[in-house]
């Protein structure tokens, strides 16, 4: 059971990153929203302009600093 637990708390704190990348729409919304967690110019930039689909973006290492159960 622990593991379920384990499991499923990780697949919906990555559906959570994925909503709230989602939400933000515009480039310049993600730059902001990216720079006010804290994260450094130069990955924002790679990361806010990225193609990649919205599922396998909230996978980043980028989105899992800036996007934390305590930022929520």
């Amino acid at each position: 059971m622990k593991s379920f637990i384990l499991e499923t708390q990780s697949w919906l704190n990555h559906r959570l990153r994925q909503i709230v990348w989602k939400r933000w729409k515009r480039v310049r919304t993600r730059y902001a929203m990216l720079r006010k967690y804290g994260i450094d110019h130069e990955a924002v930039i790679k990361q806010a302009n990225s193609r990649k689909g919205y599922w396998r973006t909230s996978r980043t290492e980028i989105l899992h600093r800036a996007i934390t159960k305590k930022s929520s």
